[in-house]
């Protein structure tokens, strides 16, 4: 069992498996290690979240077999929400860090820092989070990896070898990984930079880094019907009619179509199924769909692209976008 113990996590390693078919439905046979009983930092459990077959297959082999493992794929396809829902049906501690621009080398390996010990305030290294989580059994998730710094990559590439030690010079210390840490990471391009103009601040990551990235698997938007499905598990409310199922059918088909719509450069933005479920809550509070797609996507997209997205609007919805900011009642909460 894992406990915190004057600060640090004091941790075993795993006590138990789980089979992969009856945890994770896959038509595969066979088990992955796993904890018996939760930490503090075991992501909780969505029971209603949909896995995708490949991704999870890649993910399960990351945590089984020490593999370094990379998801890519558009914004809001769930790529990080999928590595932590593994780890939670697993009891496997998982943390997850944003390489945005402001991540700094100091900030992931630890700097020096005056603390007050006996009276007396002294100098002492405050490990990053990186060397922390690096000497105990987690799952390390490095979101939005094509966008750290380069600095930071560096830093990062030490510790992609399944033996990777971490060297930390200003204490003249090597770290040695712990047996069950383990390491993933998403991006939203493939290391190639962003050719599409969708992800700004992302970077190229050269290919020696990359070739240490173990597996790397796609995940894209999921079929129409699970889609649909997920929507409403989240938004209870609309699968209590006919007409509530059928408005939210029609919210993904909007989502389809601006994808394919991005695809073949037409508009910029694309509705992810995030977008689809802010969109159906923020239907019900204004209580008008079409004044809830407005605050929930189409005031974000270009100005020159919003008669081509009111459209999609129209053909999936069977109505004209029209002026609905008029008659807005909010529904009690």
């Amino acid at each position: 069992m894992t406990m915190i113990e004057s600060g640090r996590l004091i941790d075993s390693s795993p006590d138990t498996t789980v089979n992969v078919r009856e945890a994770f439905g896959l038509d595969q046979d066979f088990s992955v290690p796993a904890f018996s009983q939760p930490s503090e930092h075991v992501p909780a459990i969505d029971h209603d979240y949909r896995f995708d077959h490949d991704t999870t297959l890649a993910i399960l082999a990351g945590f089984a077999h020490n593999r370094r493992v990379m998801i890519q794929g558009y914004h809001g396809t769930g790529k990080s929400t999928h590595i932590e829902q593994v780890a939670a049906r697993l009891k496997w501690p998982c943390i997850r860090i944003n390489l945005d621009s402001h991540i700094s080398r100091i900030d992931l390996v630890g700097k020096d820092a005056i603390v007050l010990k006996d009276g007396q305030q002294i100098t002492e290294f405050k490990e990053g989070m990186l060397p922390w989580a690096l000497q105990h059994a987690m799952a390390l998730v490095f979101d939005e990896y094509d966008a750290g710094r380069p600095d930071v990559m560096f830093v990062i590439q030490r510790v992609l070898e399944v033996e990777g030690k971490l060297t930390l010079l200003d204490q003249n210390r090597v770290i040695t990984p712990h047996p069950f840490f383990r390491l993933f990471s998403t991006t939203n391009t493939i290391g190639l930079g962003d050719t599409t103009g969708l992800y700004h601040g992302t970077q190229q990551i050269n290919q020696g880094q990359m070739d240490r990235w173990n597996i790397v698997t796609t995940l894209n938007y999921l079929e129409h019907s699970a889609e649909t499905d997920i929507v409403l598990g989240k938004a209870k409310s609309y699968s209590e009619t006919d007409a509530g199922r059928r408005t939210i059918s029609n919210m993904v088909s909007v989502a389809d179509l601006t994808r394919k719509g991005f695809v073949n450069g037409d508009v910029s933005v694309v509705m992810s199924p995030r977008t689809v479920l802010t969109w159906a809550q923020n239907a019900e509070i204004f209580g008008d769909v079409g004044f809830g797609f407005r605050v929930s996507f189409l005031n974000k997209c270009d100005e020159l692209e919003r008669p081509i997205v009111a459209e999609y609007y129209q053909r999936c919805m069977g109505e004209d976008l029209g002026d609905a900011s008029k008659g807005i009642t909010l529904q009690s909460v």
